[in-house]
């Protein structure tokens, strides 16, 4: 078998009778083939010490943090801030729709900017101007200066929902990436939720401008910490791989023909591995400290970066991107649902709420996120090496999301209980459990969606996000304008009711790509690996 007959998303990922010429995990999962191929260089992002993997996880993770706060914190303060500088509810709703549109098509500008120049120097750049734009925000006095300003901290946050996952899929292996692509989504969902709540207690201790002076703290120490702590992960693991090979294949004895076809039968997944296998004689030097340190990458040309503008347009015509897209969108859309109802509910009668109690519910759909993170992260993983065990070792990307069983209840059970519970005025707890539901859904649903599109498109990874980032964020653009006329007009019950099972089709579709996902895959094939070479021709395939 041959590079070309390769079906992405396809991966002989158990060795079942420890055969394969390739690097396997150890301990409990030494059967497990290490995909992608490590190369033997102690500086590649996936031989890196569990400490040093570690700490780069603990460092995405407080960047996420500090900008997830910054660009949320404003939920729950609209009316003081509408208050203070005159300018309308719906005014400021509009420029944070803006401000999450940009987040989506911002990544359009920064993700080949960290192919071109690195990932370190994005991160960084986007928390220090991040801190310039909220000291700016409580000068705001008109709708255009407040739209412009969202526009731009809608710019500076969008690697928090492209970069994050390839910096992960950087530096850990196929058979752990849903555990660690659940805490990116688990760090990015539990920002949002906690936003509220500490903005509302900020405003009626200091005022709603303290809020954002607090924010600019948080990106401040966020900036310390990511310049110290947070490595480069660009590596351009093809030409290394190869490199290896050739210096192997010079120093070993040619296989006799039985060896040679014993060889070519194999799948193509293990010759990737075999060249990581063999010996090798190139030398290299482990980076000092003040190496890690350093902020750029190292530079590619121009043409790199237009090509990375170019290709996540032409990659949303995948039929599995677009459904990651289409999935990851509709994830976010009963979040927004949520946020856009979630005052409006428990504020009016029958339950009252003061403002800083309505944030207090927000803890209930943070613990759904957790447990939503566990399944889809740890468990999901787990149901990966299981399936593929009983697959003969191959495992296939859309096993993964048997997951999305789950939400066939979770989905249509919260929406209902949320929406038909408030229009009969049940107890409160009825509606913060549903919330929590809400969570556990949006949790499972987005890391799903990443996932499957990072299995299938690994090379492809950090342009294919890209095209499932614009399409989930322009879906999420749409809805916020809609949401509110759309409950207000149907009323609570009959709003939800259709929400229910619109949402219920919508996770139903992954049926689709249980039975016709690897047929997609293989039809893709042809174009996945051009588009590949094309990357790997310029240096930018990592």
């Amino acid at each position: 078998m041959t590079a070309r007959s390769v079906i992405p998303g396809t991966l002989h990922l158990v060795d079942l009778q420890r055969t394969l010429a390739v690097k396997h995990a150890e301990g409990d999962l030494a059967d497990v083939v290490l995909v992608p191929a490590p190369s033997n260089d102690p500086d590649d992002p996936l031989n890196w010490s569990p400490r040093r993997k570690l700490l780069s996880t603990i460092s995405l993770c407080v960047y996420l943090l500090m900008i997830g706060l910054a660009v949320s914190c404003v939920y729950s303060i609209i009316v003081p801030i509408s208050e203070d500088t005159g300018l309308t509810v719906a005014d400021l709703n509009s420029g944070t729709g803006y401000q999450f549109l940009l987040m989506g098509w911002g990544c359009l500008l920064w993700q080949p900017t960290a192919q071109t120049f690195g990932k370190r120097p994005v991160y960084l750049l986007s928390l220090l101007l991040s801190i310039g734009i909220t000291v700016s925000v409580p000068y705001v006095r008109t709708a255009g200066s407040w739209w412009a300003l969202k526009v731009l901290q809608g710019l500076l946050a969008a690697p928090s929902e492209s970069l994050a996952e390839i910096s992960i899929a950087d530096v850990y292996f196929s058979h752990q990436r849903g555990t660690y692509i659940a805490i990116y989504a688990l760090t990015l969902y539990t920002a949002g939720f906690l936003a509220p709540v500490f903005s509302g207690f900020i405003n009626d201790g200091m005022g709603w401008e303290w809020v954002q002076y607090w924010c600019a703290i948080w990106l401040a120490i966020g900036f310390v910490f990511c310049f110290f702590f947070l490595e480069e992960t660009n590596y351009n693991r093809h030409s290394i791989l190869n490199e290896e090979a050739q210096l192997a294949e010079a120093t070993t004895h040619a296989h006799t023909d039985e060896e040679d076809k014993a060889y070519n039968d194999k799948p193509a997944i293990v010759e990737e591995n075999y060249a990581a296998q063999m010996p090798s004689h190139t030398q290299y030097q482990k980076k000092s400290y003040m190496a890690k340190l350093k902020v750029f990458d190292k530079r590619r040309p121009v043409q790199h970066f237009l090509f990375g503008v170019v290709r996540p347009l032409k990659l949303m015509t995948f039929p599995v991107i677009a459904y990651c897209g289409f999935n990851y969108g509709a994830s976010l859309v009963w979040y927004n649902v949520l946020n856009a109802t979630s005052s409006l509910i428990l504020s009016g009668p029958p339950y009252n709420f003061a403002p800083s109690m309505v944030g207090l519910t927000y803890f209930s759909p943070i613990i759904g996120t957790c447990i939503g993170s566990f399944i889809s992260g740890k468990l999901g993983d787990r149901l990966v090496l299981r399936l593929a065990r009983r697959n003969k070792g191959i495992w296939e990307s859309e096993q993964r999301l048997w997951l999305y069983l789950l939400l066939v209840v979770a989905v249509p059970w919260s929406l209902i209980q949320w929406g038909v519970g408030a229009a009969h005025g049940i107890h409160w707890f009825g509606l913060v459990f549903a919330m929590g539901v809400t969570g556990v859904a949006c949790s499972v649903g987005a890391q799903l969606a990443i996932s499957y599109c990072i299995d299938t498109y690994k090379d492809l990874g950090a342009d294919a996000i890209v095209s499932v980032i614009c399409i989930r964020n322009t879906m999420s653009f749409a809805v916020g304008y809609g949401v509110t006329p759309w409950v207000v007009n149907l009323g609570y019950q009959n709003a939800f009711l259709v929400a229910a099972f619109a949402g219920l089709a919508q996770v139903l579709t992954f049926l689709i790509f249980i039975k016709w996902g690897s047929r997609m895959r293989a039809a893709s094939a042809e174009r996945y690996r051009q588009e590949v070479q094309k990357a790997e021709k310029l240096g930018i395939a990592h």
